[in-house]
């Protein structure tokens, strides 16, 4: 087939591709268009880090695309060589290209299957803490609240409404590989969220977050089963997860600024409920 040919760089024998053929379209394609990511049930992993936690982590690979102009690291041979997935050597221009990267090409890209959608994916113990996202607009948010979130013991992330994809390679490099730790799952509204809330072993806490917040993050206990909401970075909460909010908290400020970026909101919240956890066990 035109644009390909036999490889032995990274051992065994590999599919080269050296021009824009269908496949190096389809995956082009999967860099900015949800759609296209939606329907081939998969998206595209940029980054030795997040490359590696998908890989240690168990995510399932389907094609490993790694650089067929050049000797590979000693990282890069031993991931070919362990990963149960296709393994495809591309010119350099075009995987610089599906990189996005201005200063040459990345050794490897991963090519990962899309998670199913099921909130059954994020377990409901009794010290469940979840992170809800309504309608957010930013993919970069989106990644790095999953990596805030990974980081200050969430057991996962829920997005709701028409909102940007955590799985568009902007929230896939910002969230550093958290991705691949974090179940992140996405609803279309509340009422899936409630009749999943519904199932957990003990009464959980919906709170949100605003401005006009009716109690500030410190005075509440944040040691119980809680799922914290943070709204749309301009319009905050909508009206249906106002309602559905027990109750709306605010983060005291001092400055000027009359508000925060969601993800720094999210990681203040997060970072207060680890630590009021943290004192909690301490304490017993």
């Amino acid at each position: 087939m035109a644009g390909h040919v036999a490889d032995q760089r990274a051992g065994g024998r590999s599919p080269r591709i050296t021009t824009r053929n269908a496949r190096f379209q389809q995956w082009q394609a999967q860099l900015t268009n949800r759609a296209k990511r939606q329907r081939a049930g998969e998206f595209l992993v940029q980054g030795v880090r997040p490359v590696t936690q998908a890989v240690e982590r168990g995510w399932p690979l389907r094609t490993v695309l790694y650089d067929a102009s050049r000797p590979l690291s000693g990282w890069a041979r031993e991931l070919l060589a362990g990963v149960r997935a296709e393994r495809i050597a591309m010119a350099p221009e075009l995987l610089a290209e599906l990189g996005e990267k201005d200063d040459g090409p990345p050794e490897l890209i991963a090519v990962a299957e899309l998670p199913p959608d099921d909130l059954a994916r994020i377990p409901l113990g009794p010290a469940f803490l979840g992170v809800l996202l309504d309608r957010p607009v930013s993919p970069g948010n989106i990644g790095t609240i999953i990596r805030s979130a990974d980081s200050l013991g969430a057991h996962g992330l829920v997005v709701t409404g028409h909102a940007a994809d955590a799985y568009d390679p902007k929230s896939v490099r910002a969230s550093t590989g958290s991705l691949f730790a974090l179940p992140v799952v996405r609803v279309p509204g509340h009422r899936e969220v409630a009749d999943w809330l519904a199932g957990a072993p003990l009464p959980v806490t919906v709170l949100g977050t605003d401005e006009h917040g009716e109690r500030d993050l410190p005075a509440a206990d944040l040691t119980g089963p809680v799922l914290l909401a943070v709204g749309n970075e301009t319009t905050g909460l909508s009206a249906a997860w106002r309602e559905a909010c027990d109750t709306l908290l605010r983060i005291p400020m001092t400055g000027s600024a009359s508000s925060l970026n969601a993800a720094s909101a999210a990681s203040i919240v997060l970072y207060e409920t680890a630590r009021q956890r943290a004192a909690l066990r301490q304490d017993r």
